[in-house]
C-alpha cells in the first residue's frame, strides 16, 4: 500500500476521525481568545477548527447545512473561505444553467 493510501485508510478510522473533531471545536473555541492578538489569528484557527469539524463530523454537516439554508448570504462566504468542492460545483452548474437561459 503506498503512503497516501496508508493515510486515506488512517482517515477512516473512527477513533483519528472523533480526535480531528475534537482537535477543531478546540480550535474554534480559541479562536475568540486570539482574535484581539495582532494579525489575523483568530480567523485562521476558526477556519482550521471549521474544516476539521465539517469533515470529520457528520452532526457538524447538518448543523453547517441547517445554517446555510437559514442564512444563503454567509453560508455562501463560508463555503468560500473553507474552499468547499461542493460550493465550487454548485457555482459552476448555476454559472451553466444562467448561460443557458440567455
Amino acid at each position: 500500500m503506498n503512503i497516501r493510501g496508508k493515510w486515506r485508510a488512517l482517515g477512516r478510522n473512527d477513533t483519528v476521525r472523533f480526535s480531528l473533531f475534537v482537535t477543531g471545536c478546540v480550535l474554534i473555541m480559541l479562536a475568540p481568545l486570539a482574535s484581539p492578538l495582532p494579525g489575523p489569528g483568530g480567523l485562521i484557527l476558526f477556519g482550521a477548527g471549521a474544516s476539521l469539524a465539517l469533515k470529520n463530523s457528520a452532526w457538524a454537516k447538518r448543523r453547517y447545512a441547517r445554517f446555510k439554508r437559514r442564512w444563503p448570504k454567509p453560508g455562501a462566504w463560508a463555503d468560500w473561505g473553507l474552499r468547499r468542492e461542493s460550493a465550487r460545483r454548485r457555482h459552476a452548474i448555476s454559472k451553466a444553467r444562467a448561460a443557458d437561459s440567455d
